[in-house]
């Protein structure tokens, strides 16, 4: 990461987090939710009596480290995580959240993620907003694949183009008119420009794209960022293959399937099919990704008896009555609605659903296992179901 950059993150730490808010509330997101790992990176079947050991690649302010650490916590479960950033003031926004919260287990590094391997060998590395940041966003990516353990996994989010339309014209503009200038003095002089954008600006014409709204950490690595630079799903997983990794899965796997949209299935294969997705769709602001390295590839253990679900950020009961009027299951994301048919009959097995319970104590005769099985479609391909042995 350049001098420019690193100046960027000491001025303004990204994203703008006050330790003292952690009394009253966890962020939460994709990636690193230990159940949505388990169900991408090892078949829902990891043994979470073993400590993970993580990395925590280009921590920022800790929204990751946080969430992970404290999610673990929670669950009783070990872990030892390495927190590594370039930026000081990131850093010790991080470890002051970490001590409000009186989590422990965790390591702090300033440094490069290029020297990742200088720290050890990882069960779980998490690379979130980083690695389009850096001057070759390959060797970042060559860099985590050699501190990553064999049977490891990485869970990293990059930045999409057709999601951001408008951010790179306005970063490119103001890089030329400001960027010999110290990080407050570009601010201050881009806000004034940016009062005097016509209306028709693509930027300003979309709504999807809000970092700019959230103080002024959020508008400076929006649109002042110095290096900055969006992946198609394609060239994501072709950058993966360069590093001897393989694409595992994302968080939500219906947003990459085209089907809905087409007028009959199409013969390409995976990758084009996502690509193909991420184009009609174009409102892809990131793509987060669960990795593997290559050929390791386990696939979520989609009704398998042993599987244990766990249901993210949904209310069981307010679900179940749903279904058991017949309603099915509708899930609206970025404007569009995806309906998925689910048998009444699955009501009362969506509110078997702890964390705790396996298939077979769920679904005890082949006419519940059907019903479960909508269910499953529906909820794990919007990300609202995973499974893992978390809290077996």
């Amino acid at each position: 990461m350049t001098d420019i950059v690193r100046a960027q993150y000491e001025a303004f730490p990204y994203p703008d987090r006050k330790p003292t808010d952690e009394r009253k509330r966890l962020i939460t997101g994709s990636p690193s939710l230990p159940v949505e790992m388990d169900h991408w990176l090892w078949g829902g079947a990891r043994d979470w009596s073993q400590p993970l050991k993580a990395l925590v690649a280009g921590g920022g302010t800790g929204d990751a480290l946080i969430q992970l650490a404290q999610k673990l916590t929670d669950a009783g479960r070990p872990y030892d995580i390495t927190y590594l950033d370039l930026s000081q003031a990131s850093r010790r926004i991080a470890e002051k959240r970490a001590e409000v919260r009186k989590l422990m287990g965790i390591t702090f590094v300033t440094g490069s993620l290029l020297d990742a391997g200088a720290y050890g060998s990882f069960d779980y590395i998490d690379c979130c907003g980083v690695l389009h940041h850096l001057p070759d966003p390959q060797a970042g990516l060559d860099a985590l694949a050699g501190a990553l353990k064999p049977d490891g996994g990485i869970g990293l989010m990059v930045y999409a183009p057709h999601g951001r339309s408008g951010v790179y014209p306005l970063q490119a503009a103001f890089n030329a008119l400001f960027g010999d200038l110290p990080p407050e003095k570009q601010l201050k002089a881009a806000k004034r420009i940016f009062d005097r954008l016509p209306d028709a600006h693509p930027f300003k014409r979309n709504a999807r794209v809000v970092d700019h709204t959230n103080g002024d950490a959020g508008f400076y690595d929006l649109l002042l960022h110095s290096q900055d630079r969006p992946f198609t799903i394609t060239e994501l997983v072709s950058a993966l293959h360069a590093a001897d990794l393989d694409y595992a899965g994302s968080p939500e796997p219906m947003l990459y399937d085209p089907t809905p949209l087409l007028d009959a299935a199409c013969d390409l294969d995976q990758v084009a099919q996502m690509q193909l997705a991420e184009d009609l769709r174009g409102t892809f602001k990131t793509h987060v990704a669960y990795v593997r390295p290559k050929g390791a590839v386990i696939a979520p253990p989609l009704g398998k008896p042993d599987a244990i679900p766990h249901l993210r950020d949904v209310d069981a009961n307010a679900l179940a009555n749903h279904v058991a009027q017949g309603k099915g299951i509708t899930i609206d994301t970025a404007g569009e609605a995806f309906r998925f048919d689910v048998s009444a009959q699955a009501a009362s097995l969506i509110q078997r659903v702890d964390g705790v319970r396996p298939l077979s104590d769920i679904t005890r005769s082949d006419v519940e296992r059907e019903a479960w099985s909508s269910v499953e479609t529906a909820l794990c391909s919007a990300g609202m179901m995973h499974y893992s042995r978390l809290l077996a």
